[in-house]
């Protein structure tokens, strides 16, 4: 994502792009692998910043590490300041959280902060079988987050002295407190475009989930599901359904032991890693994604919609609102079981009409074309940025929109 943003901005403006050191090598041999992005390689310098060895030794996990992230953005804007580089406008990409500030301010030019994203709390039904662990895990996160939003002075002043703020959903705005002049929705994921999925020949009714292997994902929730819509089908029919899960994580073990317990092993695959051709493999081959995530985000919902495939999830502030307004595959995440039994109904709906899917594989490509195409996000961050600098204020505040609209600066 961090890489995308760079490429994007730098179609329209130059860029000077600060990351760590640890990078440098990926970004050195990027560049001389492709030798046709060399006019756009020269619209872009890149800085390298992070602290000692010594002082970093310690980030470790998830809670350590975004510590680390929190000292390094206050270290990066004194480091950025001192060096009195010839800018007109920050942007602070951030870490994609809605609780950690961006010091870039220091820097004294027009700033815009984000993509800022929010993940709503777990529900506790969908949290409580990965574990007291987890459960504690979640809720001592989400407890630290709401004392950042409550005390942290460093956070308000970001709100306060960022032109203008863009968040990966309303969620963002909402924990943020911001005018609505203040923030677009700009979410932080996108994909590129592929050419069109060959037939792959078969009847086979391919259902793909993929992700990470954690309670945030809704991996529990995807098994039973399809356990439930594939025992509602003829034998004939259970014959060319599959279901095929990619990813990893500490809830694997809990994954395949309810796999088995639902006695769908026959019919379901576990991939821990795949090379991305072959994820796009598995794109291709794949007839419907399920993603019952819980998250405010997902990667892998933009990518599954430029393959054209519908996307059964939560009607929630992450994959909820990525999917097209019009979609009907979208399912209230206000009870467990019985959200369960409407995402099965969903694939079964998909199953048996040939028409809904087909209406389903247009909407997920109009939405990939308008919203989640990485060539859009370039067009979104011009206009921001013209907006910003000429002080105009946005009035669209929302990515649901033509491509035209996005973000687009008042007359």
């Amino acid at each position: 994502m961090g890489w995308n943003f760079i490429v994007q901005i730098a179609r329209f403006q130059r860029v000077i792009a600060v990351t760590r050191p640890n990078n440098q090598e990926a970004i050195d041999r990027y560049w001389a692998e492709h030798p046709e992005l060399n006019e756009l390689q020269q619209r872009v310098q890149f800085l390298y910043f992070d602290w000692p060895f010594w002082l970093r030794f310690w980030k470790k996990g998830p809670l350590l590490s975004m510590i680390y992230y929190y000292g390094w953005q206050f270290t990066l804007a004194i480091w950025l300041w001192r060096k009195k580089l010839p800018i007109d406008l920050v942007h602070n990409v951030n870490f994609h959280n809605d609780w950690t500030p961006t010091f870039l301010w220091l820097l004294g030019k027009p700033l815009v902060w984000g993509p800022v994203g929010h993940h709503p709390a777990i529900p506790k039904n969908a949290l409580r079988e990965f574990g007291r662990k987890a459960w504690f895990q979640d809720r001592a996160l989400w407890t630290l987050k709401q004392a950042f939003w409550k005390i942290d002075p460093f956070l308000q002043l970001s709100k306060r002295r960022a032109a203008h703020i863009l968040c990966m959903n309303h969620a963002a705005a909402d924990a943020l407190r911001l005018p609505a002049h203040k923030y677009s929705i700009v979410p932080s994921v996108a994909s590129e475009p592929v050419a069109d999925v060959p037939d792959s020949g078969t009847d086979c009714f391919h259902i793909l989930s993929v992700g990470r292997f954690v309670a945030l994902k809704g991996f529990t929730s995807t098994i039973r599901a399809f356990a439930r819509f594939y025992r509602e089908l003829t034998p004939a029919d259970q014959h060319r359904t599959r279901l095929t899960l990619v990813g990893s994580g500490p809830a694997e073990s809990l994954i395949r032991a309810l796999i088995e317990s639902e006695q769908i092993g026959h019919c379901t695959d576990v991939i821990n890693w795949l090379p991305k051709a072959g994820v796009a493999a598995c794109y291709e081959s794949a007839s419907v994604f399920l993603f019952p995530s819980h998250e405010g985000a997902g990667m892998v919902v933009a990518e599954a919609m430029s393959y054209g495939l519908p996307v059964v999830c939560w009607d929630n502030e992450g994959p909820g609102r990525f999917t097209h307004p019009d979609s009907s595959l979208r399912v209230a995440e206000t009870d467990l079981i019985t959200g369960e039994k409407q995402l099965a109904t969903r694939l079964h709906n998909l199953f048996q009409s040939p028409a809904l899917y087909k209406h389903e594989q247009q909407l997920a490509r109009q939405r990939f074309d308008t919203a989640f195409n990485w060539s859009v996000r370039g067009h979104q961050l011009r206009q921001v940025y013209s907006a910003v600098l000429e002080n105009n204020p946005l009035t669209v505040n929302s990515f649901y929109a033509t491509e035209a609209n996005y973000c687009g600066p008042s007359a």
